[in-house]
């Protein structure tokens, strides 16, 4: 398996594995294959694929706004899973959010998901009890 940069031309193989996976939350806009590029081309360094013989068997996206840097869509195929690859993904993420100057990440998760809440529980992620998540459709 390699880690190596995503790619626009992953999208489908990437959509496909976020679809399988519980716990992503996908949006018609955001994550439409425009939606997913314009992330890439603002976030060339820092969006990751596992590279099996040409199968995508997990993906991260992550980027930053110059302060901060967030992470999206961490999925891993569920016959690759308790193996590292969502680890390796995320040890890449971070690295080069590091690289940019970014000094502190944030991740969102549902709280219904148990497997995803383990996994960055597990990786150094608390629940921030100082900050509330809001959004606003534009």
């Amino acid at each position: 398996m390699k880690i190596r940069k995503m790619l626009i031309g992953d999208y489908e193989n990437a959509y496909s594995l976020w679809l399988k996976s519980p716990g992503v939350g996908l949006n018609a806009a955001d994550d439409s294959k425009a939606g997913i590029e314009r992330y890439l081309l603002r976030n060339p360094s820092s969006c990751f694929v596992a590279d099996k013989g040409g199968e995508i068997s997990g993906v991260i996206l992550s980027g930053h706004d110059g302060r901060r840097g967030l992470i999206y869509h961490l999925a891993v195929d569920v016959y690759e899973r308790e193996q590292g690859v969502g680890s390796k993904l995320l040890e890449h993420a971070i690295e080069a959010l590091r690289n940019e100057g970014i000094r502190k990440v944030y991740i969102m998760v549902f709280k219904d998901n148990d497997t995803g809440n383990a996994f960055w529980e597990k990786r150094g992620f608390s629940v921030s009890d100082v900050t509330l998540y809001r959004a606003r459709e534009i």
